[in-house]
């Protein structure tokens, strides 16, 4: 008997995405999907990996970009654990006319608790017998699975969404720049007691750390709920956003939404600056929210040695 409880947010039917936050919040479930460009079946298409997790299993789905940008093909793999062979395997999906064969090996793959795993796995994606896309560090084994030979076009990170839960403090990690390590970002809101305050005696503050260190301190967030700033993570500039409107002022399942983009150092970016308002940074985000990697493309990016157009979107659900 199938349990509907047990179903990850990305296989859920019907119009709404795996990320989206209404499923997301009536699922209580995190998700993280990233977002790739590369070449197949003869065209520059998207391809979209989602992992979720919730008590009882993971879930890993597969989605290749259709004509017109539509999602036409999809792979999905449920990771329950009493279905160990579940765990190794293959799938094949016709594309546009052309074979596409996916093959993941997670028997062995290493979750640390996480909902997208941090070792010994590895999922690919061929098609005309090259690997256009290949995730996980087992890659000897991947090519020696699928017995083909790696694409001449290097898959390029466009996006990147998660999905965490917490009650206090939410964390991910991320790299910004390909030969960069992994970067550890936590996000706390603290309600500090504070008698002047004439919001109740609290007065909330927002800190984004980065490996440790304090990046961004918002204090007075009741009046500075959305904002952004500047700041350097190793040698890359970077452009954060917060808006956490939902978490003062909702009700019910809320999140607090975070964007990380990279940009090119210019004159307007070189110092670090204040937060500004929440009026003025609500365009902003809203600009962000509508991010195309479709159209992602950035000389300028580029031009910095940046993956061309990346957004880091961090959704941060509080637990009551």
């Amino acid at each position: 008997m199938h349990d509907s409880i047990a179903i990850p947010a990305c296989f859920s039917s019907g119009e709404r995405q795996a990320d989206d936050p209404a499923t997301v919040a009536r699922s209580g479930q995190s998700v993280f999907m990233s977002v790739y460009r590369t070449k197949l079946a003869g065209e520059c298409r998207l391809i979209t990996v989602t992992w979720c997790k919730n008590l009882l299993l993971h879930g890993l789905s597969v989605a290749v970009e259709g004509p017109d940008g539509d999602e036409h093909y999809r792979c999905k793999v449920e990771l329950k654990p009493w279905y160990f062979w579940r765990k190794q395997g293959s799938k094949h999906i016709t594309v546009d006319g052309r074979a596409v064969d996916i093959f993941w090996d997670l028997k062995a793959a290493k979750f640390n608790g996480e909902t997208e795993p941090r070792s010994d796995y590895y999922v690919a994606i061929v098609c005309e017998e090259e690997v256009v896309l290949l995730l996980g560090d087992l890659k000897k084994d991947a090519f020696r699975k699928t017995g083909c030979r790696p694409s001449l076009i290097e898959p390029t990170l466009v996006s990147r969404k998660e999905h965490v839960f917490g009650k206090k403090k939410f964390s991910t990690r991320v790299k910004f720049q390909e030969k960069e390590p992994l970067h550890d970002i936590s996000v706390e809101c603290n309600n500090n007691i504070n008698c002047d305050s004439n919001l109740g005696g609290f007065d909330p503050e927002l800190e984004i750390r980065v490996d440790g260190k304090r990046a961004v301190h918002v204090r007075h967030l009741h009046w500075k709920f959305r904002g952004n700033e500047f700041i350097n993570i190793s040698k890359t500039r970077v452009e954060v956003y917060w808006d956490v409107h939902d978490w003062l002022f909702g009700s019910g399942p809320r999140h607090g939404l975070f964007i990380f983009k990279p940009v090119a150092v210019t004159s307007s970016s070189a110092s670090k600056s204040t937060p500004s308002s929440p009026e003025s940074s609500s365009a902003k985000l809203a600009e962000f929210c509508s991010h195309d990697p479709s159209s992602a493309e950035n000389d300028d990016d580029n031009a910095a040695g940046l993956s061309s157009g990346f957004c880091l979107f961090l959704y941060a659900w509080k637990v009551e």
